[in-house]
Order: C-alpha cells, then structure tokens, then sequence
C-alpha cells in the first residue's frame, strides 16, 4: 500500500497575558528544515527570556545545520543538549543570569514521521479525527503525584506547588527529554503550547477552538484571547501545525 505523501504547513502566537511585565516564552518553527520549538523561560532579571530564547535558537540552527540530513532522533536530542549546554554555559559566566532555565517542547518531521521532544510542562497535543491527545506527559511536581495516584487533576490545579516543575532545561550541565513518535495522517493537526495555555483552559475547550476550517493564524488568535479571557496569568504561546 502507497504511504501518503504529507506536507505542513504552521503557524504560531504569543502574548504576555494580562498579568506578567513582560514575555519569557519563545517560539519559532522552520517548515523547510521540519522543527518546531516553544519554551517558556524562567529566571529573575530577565533570564527567563534569554533562557527560552538561546534554547528556541540553537534547535533552529542545528537543524539548519544538517539541511534535512538529521539522523532522527538523535540530532533531535543532540539539539536539545547543546541547547541546555549553551544556556547553562551562560550562566555560569553571568551570575545575573545563575539559575535561569526553560522548559521545552518539540516537534520534528521527515516525510510523515514526527518526534516529539519534551522538558518541563510546555505540551504537545494531537487532534486528530476530532480527539484532542495529550502526546506529552508534564515534568511537573503535581502532575507526577497524579500519575502516581497519590494526588486528583482536581487537586492538582488547585495545589500551590502545581508551579513546580521537575525538569527543566540548562538549570544542570545535563538533562534528557521524553522522545515520543508516530506516523502523522493527513489533517492532523499539533499544538505545542506554554502553560500559560493550558492553566487557564480545559482540554475540551481547546478542543473546540481548534476544531474549525478557519485558518491556523486565527485559531491560534481565538486561543490566545479566551486564555486572556479565562485570566491571563501567565504568558500564552501557542503553534499549530498542520499535516495536509
């Protein structure tokens, strides 16, 4: 049987919120070279935005690098290492900067093959004949208890620790990322999200403000703005990628 031939196309947005001086998430994304990144920094003084931008930097350059000749997914998770390498190499020589981190999540795609790279609790969900999938799993302190028993989802959003996360990138001189993967199918669509996104709405409702004909900018707008409508506590960074 004849393997489809899928192509993607992207888009993406991101917004302070309606809470936060300023805006420590990142994105950008490279359709020719297959790789889409968000992170969300973290750190006093600014290092949270120079910590999620070095990491959305070198993933994009690495993978510019090779021009589509990556080994996947190890140049994957060789790109996610250099990236915790250049951010914690920084702030070792800046003590500004000491203790600055990200989370990071990524997708990367060959013909109809996608890796999912995860760190922290910026997501990656699939909506695919109409089911929103959760493709990551949360490094985050509440969401462990959870998968351990030990704590409800209830419990978990109201908890004061459920900011707590359990890995992050470039806070140590060496972190490992989940890998996960799957053939992608025509009209799959993938979000890749901070948590400014997911704090503030429930997975069916990003369910139904995904699931339109509209094009992917505006539904990356209609996103955004019922986050800052739930709240905007935090800032919101959102990319839609589409298989066609």
């Amino acid at each position: 049987m004849a393997t489809a031939v899928v192509r993607f196309t992207a888009a993406a947005l991101t917004d302070r919120g309606r809470k936060r001086p300023s805006n420590e998430d990142a994105f950008g994304f490279s359709v020719e070279d297959g790789v889409y990144v968000v992170c969300d920094g973290m750190g006093g003084a600014a290092a949270g935005e120079v910590a999620s931008s070095i990491a959305v930097d070198e993933v994009l350059r690495i993978f510019h690098e090779r021009n589509g000749s990556a080994v996947l997914p190890r140049d994957a998770e060789e790109a996610v290492e250099t990236a915790n390498q250049a951010i914690y190499s920084r702030a070792r020589r800046n003590y500004k900067l000491s203790g600055m981190g990200t989370t990071l999540v990524a997708v990367v795609v060959r013909s109809q093959h996608v890796w999912v790279l995860n760190i922290g609790d910026s997501r990656c969900y699939r909506l695919r004949g109409g089911s929103l999938e959760q493709v990551t799993l949360d490094h985050s302190l509440v969401e462990e208890q959870v998968r351990m028993g030990r704590m409800t989802k209830a419990e978990a959003a109201r908890s004061p620790m459920r900011n707590m996360i359990t890995r992050a990138l470039g806070t140590q001189g060496q972190v490992t990322p989940d890998c996960f993967n799957f053939d992608a199918q025509p009209g799959d669509l993938l979000l890749l999200c901070s948590d400014g996104l997911t704090r503030e709405l429930s997975d069916s409702l990003i369910q139904s403000l995904i699931s339109s004909s509209l094009p992917l900018e505006q539904r990356c707008s209609r996103l955004i703005e019922a986050a800052k409508k739930a709240g905007g506590h935090d800032n919101i960074t959102c990319v839609l990628v589409q298989a066609d």
